[in-house]
């Protein structure tokens, strides 16, 4: 899938552990593992909202298209 989820680079750039997040968005560690890793098929607005409310972030942030070019390439 060409969307790339960036989470694992906000929680470094707001030097955030998964587990803090976790805790602030009261969501589970595993439902944002699986988040963070991209296997994710889908993710609720008030959940990103969340997020984002809490890493001070916009969704764009987050969530990458690249296209199917660049997805493989980045993907190996």
């Amino acid at each position: 899938m060409p969307i790339v989820v960036n989470l694992d680079v906000m929680l470094a750039k707001r030097k955030m552990t998964l587990t803090q997040l976790s805790d602030k968005v009261d969501i589970t560690i595993a439902n944002l593992s699986v988040l963070k890793s991209g296997k994710a098929k889908a993710i609720r607005f008030s959940t990103l909202e969340e997020i984002c409310r809490v890493l001070e972030c916009q969704p764009g942030d987050i969530l990458e298209y690249l296209d199917e070019h660049a997805y493989k390439k980045l993907m190996g």
